[in-house]
């Protein structure tokens, strides 16, 4: 969790925001068809074969969490992006991957 301590809950909650805004206008602009669900600090991606990607707040944590329909990752907010404490992968290129394989074809978010 190195960095998430270095933040307080209101700049946690406006980097989590941002980030859901910048993926909200990313599936906006995708050529796949991604439907998606905004309410209380979660976010849901809808595909069309009825698969779901869910991203939620953490707060007490200061993470990311993202469920996919393989499993589950935590990203924590490190030198200005979120990271998966798990692999190490940065929150975009895993979003371009899990939603790839959940589309069954390219998904481009970033």
């Amino acid at each position: 969790m190195k960095g998430a301590r270095l933040m307080n809950d209101s700049q946690y909650h406006q980097l989590v925001d941002d980030a859901f805004i910048k993926l909200e206008e990313a599936l906006d602009e995708c050529e796949v068809d991604i439907d998606y669900e905004s309410a209380e600090g979660i976010l849901t991606l809808i595909f069309v074969n009825g698969t779901k990607i869910i991203l939620n707040k953490q707060a007490p944590l200061h993470q990311l969490w993202v469920a996919t329909k393989f499993n589950g990752h935590h990203f924590n907010y490190q030198a200005g992006t979120w990271i998966d404490e798990r692999t190490g992968v940065e929150f975009w290129s895993f979003m371009n991957d899990a939603a790839s394989k959940q589309a069954e074809q390219t998904v481009k978010l970033s």
